[in-house]
Protein backbone atom coordinates (compact mmCIF):
# COMPACT_ATOMS: atom_id res chain seq x y z
CA UNK A 1 0.00 0.00 0.00
CA UNK A 2 3.16 2.62 0.40
CA UNK A 3 3.98 2.21 -3.11
CA UNK A 4 0.86 3.18 -4.29
CA UNK A 5 0.52 6.02 -1.97
CA UNK A 6 3.98 7.05 -3.17
CA UNK A 7 3.08 6.51 -6.78
CA UNK A 8 -0.31 8.66 -6.55
CA UNK A 9 1.93 11.70 -4.76
CA UNK A 10 4.24 11.65 -7.81
CA UNK A 11 1.75 11.30 -10.32
CA UNK A 12 0.04 14.68 -8.62
CA UNK A 13 3.59 16.59 -8.05
CA UNK A 14 4.75 16.01 -11.72
CA UNK A 15 1.17 16.20 -13.68
CA UNK A 16 2.27 20.09 -14.75
CA UNK A 17 5.93 19.01 -15.97
CA UNK A 18 4.31 15.80 -18.39
CA UNK A 19 3.91 18.08 -21.67
CA UNK A 20 7.15 19.49 -21.33
CA UNK A 21 8.35 16.12 -21.20
CA UNK A 22 6.18 14.96 -23.89
CA UNK A 23 8.30 17.73 -25.78
CA UNK A 24 11.41 17.22 -25.16
CA UNK A 25 10.64 13.35 -26.15
CA UNK A 26 9.12 14.56 -29.51
CA UNK A 27 11.98 16.72 -30.13
CA UNK A 28 14.38 13.77 -29.33
CA UNK A 29 12.59 11.55 -32.10
CA UNK A 30 12.57 14.78 -34.35
CA UNK A 31 16.63 14.75 -34.40
CA UNK A 32 16.80 11.04 -34.79
CA UNK A 33 14.71 11.07 -37.85
CA UNK A 34 16.73 13.91 -39.19
CA UNK A 35 20.08 13.23 -38.18
CA UNK A 36 19.83 9.06 -38.79
CA UNK A 37 16.99 8.22 -40.89
CA UNK A 38 16.45 10.95 -42.99
CA UNK A 39 20.21 10.25 -44.51
CA UNK A 40 20.08 6.79 -45.42
CA UNK A 41 17.16 6.94 -47.13
CA UNK A 42 19.19 9.55 -49.77
CA UNK A 43 22.29 7.02 -49.84
CA UNK A 44 20.49 5.40 -52.62
CA UNK A 45 19.43 6.97 -55.02
CA UNK A 46 15.68 7.28 -53.62
CA UNK A 47 16.53 11.05 -52.72
CA UNK A 48 12.80 12.39 -54.45
CA UNK A 49 10.40 9.38 -53.04
CA UNK A 50 12.31 10.01 -49.47
CA UNK A 51 11.62 13.48 -49.89
CA UNK A 52 8.28 13.35 -50.99
CA UNK A 53 6.99 11.00 -48.67
CA UNK A 54 7.94 13.06 -45.56
CA UNK A 55 6.20 16.19 -47.00
CA UNK A 56 3.21 14.23 -47.33
CA UNK A 57 3.31 12.59 -43.86
CA UNK A 58 4.03 15.91 -42.49
CA UNK A 59 0.90 16.54 -44.19
CA UNK A 60 -0.89 13.78 -42.46
CA UNK A 61 0.47 14.18 -39.15
CA UNK A 62 -0.75 18.16 -38.84
CA UNK A 63 -3.92 17.39 -40.37
CA UNK A 64 -4.62 14.24 -38.36
CA UNK A 65 -3.22 16.89 -35.09
CA UNK A 66 -6.11 19.27 -36.18
CA UNK A 67 -8.86 16.57 -36.86
CA UNK A 68 -8.79 14.68 -33.70
CA UNK A 69 -8.02 18.02 -31.41
CA UNK A 70 -11.78 17.44 -30.77
CA UNK A 71 -11.68 21.13 -29.69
Amino acid sequence: MPVAVAGAVAVAVFSPLLPYAMGFAAGAMIFVISDEIVPETHTRGYERIATLGLMVGVVVMLYLDIALAGG
